[in-house]
């Protein structure tokens, strides 16, 4: 597992566009520039290994709302560390990889189901970020997903992070989630990617595990609200 929080680090960077991370000693800052997430503290240690010190350490020293914390742990041990004005998200997520071999392009591309009739995806490529969309039949959004190549570590683009995946409520159990991951990890694959990596959400993860993914930590999502909130 080295260097895989790193790899979704910097892979997240290009999917959403933020800035570049700062190296710290217990993990990542990453300024997003946004009203609810101005910027992110990700803590690179996996469940046990995560330093209860330094999260409570860099928790405390949290003053501007806004800010969150990504920490790969249960959200009902973190939420043990972390004081007043923090909102924790009780739901869990979890950090995911799968394997992605050579041959996972063509294996992908034949087993991802049809488009159903009426709908149309389309696919393209800005910023180094792969982007998919599934359109209704009237048009709306019925399902979407990127992925972005990692520039982390000394193999350089071999980790895919897989990011926004998303299936509109009214166009669920159609298949369309399975086409979209099958599509993007399909192409992945195609330019040289040998690791995806995502955070997902409970719901997520059972899409992802049909599809070979595997949970290789929780997490912990939080942020601080303001004091006394």
């Amino acid at each position: 597992m080295d260097g895989l929080v790193r790899a979704w680090v910097d892979g997240w960077v290009v999917s959403r566009g933020a800035a570049p991370p700062v190296r710290e000693p217990w993990g990542f800052t990453v300024d997003v520039g946004q009203i609810n997430q101005v910027s992110r503290h990700v803590f690179e240690a996996l469940g046990d290994d995560v330093p209860e010190g330094a999260v409570r350490k860099v928790a405390d020293g949290v003053t501007g709302a806004g800010v969150c914390l990504k920490v790969f742990q249960n959200p009902a041990v973190v939420g043990g560390w972390l004081g007043d004005g923090w909102w924790i998200n009780p739901e869990p997520g979890y950090l995911m990889t799968v394997p992605l071999t050579p041959g996972h392009a063509r294996a992908e591309a034949s087993e991802a189901p049809e488009i159903p009739a009426g709908y149309r995806m389309r696919g393209w490529s800005v910023g180094g970020v792969r982007r998919l969309l599934v359109a209704a039949p009237d048009g709306s959004l019925a399902a979407r997903g990127q992925v972005a190549l990692s520039d982390a570590g000394a193999k350089a683009g071999t980790e895919a992070v897989f990011d926004q995946i998303e299936t509109a409520p009214a166009h669920q159990r159609r298949g369309l989630g399975s086409l979209v991951m099958r599509t993007l990890q399909a192409t992945a694959a195609a330019e040289g990617a040998r690791t995806g990596v995502l955070a997902g959400t409970p719901a997520g993860r059972a899409l992802y595990e049909t599809l070979g993914w595997h949970v290789a930590a929780m997490l912990t999502n939080a942020k601080f609200t303001g004091a006394g909130d």
